[in-house]
């Protein structure tokens, strides 16, 4: 592939140069037909990977509350992480791959965007992102049925400190670290573990106030999404895509971006156990209409449930699920599989995704990669 790309560009250099203006670039198509275009017409040639199943990649486990440290005092909360999950059977592919919050930061916080019960941009095609985004470098590939892990804050080993957060150092994982963005508070963003290589870094556009990513220790409202032909970067860096709340002032402290519905591929609503009768919805239903409540501080994960028809269908894992889930902070997960065992027994599993957390998600006793 680098000889025919190094050719191609000694092609189209000597054409654009005036010594081989008769050189042609001719593509051949795979049912035989060709096209020629002169090459002192070609700007460049790239290849890119193209989106496959991007329907299937879900968010499968949040944590962002924290946990206790081992000798009193504040709970520790720079260790925020979470897993994204290919939830089908091909292998998907996503360019342009980022991560939002929804406006207001806290489920409990009053809201400018509520009239009278009802999310003003319900209905209109559109959610307000808040402070800033994070998107990947490059597309994500993922196989059928596997997970990659995204660290917030603290990419790195937090147990060395505090024995109850979360080792980070892994090749495997990526990271939110992107100092020149804006986002360059060290206790939030301390320099990543040598393990993760510097393509895994996700890069982020801040257009809101303050040198961190504020994803919420209580209730935040999270969605993934993909930019359609503009990458995140350019989108969330022109002006006319940032919005303001109804009578909120115009100034960085309340700047969001407009993301069109249709370019979210999933959300998860978090509710704050501590504050129940204040609670309000900022994810429309058409992206989530339930929610899922959080008691931070804990260690406590939100992960999603098993759908135990869809797994138990799958021919290959006869004889390789794990029943008798005992991880659930309350109810737990309806299915009673344990899914991080029955993955480690060899089974692929398939998790509920009805665009709905109270269905969705369940409250966990501890972030599912902990001794990984």
């Amino acid at each position: 592939m680098k000889k025919i790309l190094l050719s191609l560009f000694a092609i189209i250099a000597l054409a654009t140069s005036g010594f081989a203006q008769t050189w042609n670039m001719v593509v051949t198509r795979e049912d035989g037909t060709k096209e020629v275009i002169p090459a002192s017409k070609v700007k460049n040639v790239s290849f890119e990977l193209a989106d496959q199943n991007v329907s299937q990649v879900i968010i499968k486990e949040l944590y962002n509350g924290g946990c206790q440290p081992d000798n009193g005092g504040r709970f520790f909360q720079m260790d925020k992480g979470f897993v994204l999950y290919n939830n089908g059977g091909e292998v998907a592919v996503i360019n342009n791959l980022a991560v939002g919050i929804v406006d207001p930061f806290n489920s409990q916080a009053p809201s400018k965007w509520l009239k009278n019960g009802k999310l003003v941009y319900d209905g209109q095609g559109y959610i307000p992102g808040i402070h800033g985004i994070w998107y990947f470098q490059g597309p994500l590939v993922m196989q059928p049925y596997s997970q990659i892990v995204v660290n917030v804050n603290g990419a790195i080993d937090n147990t060395k400190t505090y024995s109850k957060s979360v080792n980070y150092a892994n090749k495997d994982y990526y990271a939110m670290y992107d100092p020149e963005s804006g986002y360059n508070n060290v206790l939030y963003y301390p320099s990543p573990s040598e393990l993760i290589p510097t393509s895994h870094y996700l890069k982020a556009v801040e257009y809101g106030q303050g040198n961190g990513w504020p994803l919420s220790v209580t209730s935040p409202a999270m969605f993934i999404f993909q930019t359609k032909d503009v990458t995140p970067h350019t989108y969330a860096n022109n002006v006319a895509n940032i919005i303001y709340a109804p009578g909120a002032a115009v100034n960085k402290v309340n700047a969001n971006l407009k993301i069109p519905n249709d370019w979210v591929i999933d959300g998860i609503e978090v509710f704050s156990a501590a504050y129940i009768a204040k609670n309000a919805k900022r994810l429309p239903a058409e992206i989530d209409g339930g929610s899922v409540l959080l008691t931070n501080q804990w260690g406590y994960t939100l992960y999603r449930n098993v759908d135990k028809e869809e797994t138990e269908k799958l021919p290959e894992n006869q004889g390789k699920l794990v029943y008798g889930y005992t991880m659930g902070v309350s109810t737990g997960d309806p299915s009673g599989i344990d899914a991080e065992a029955s993955i480690k027994n060899g089974a692929h599993i398939i998790y509920m995704d009805t665009n709905n957390s109270s269905n969705d998600f369940h409250e966990r006793k501890a972030f599912s990669i902990r001794g990984k």
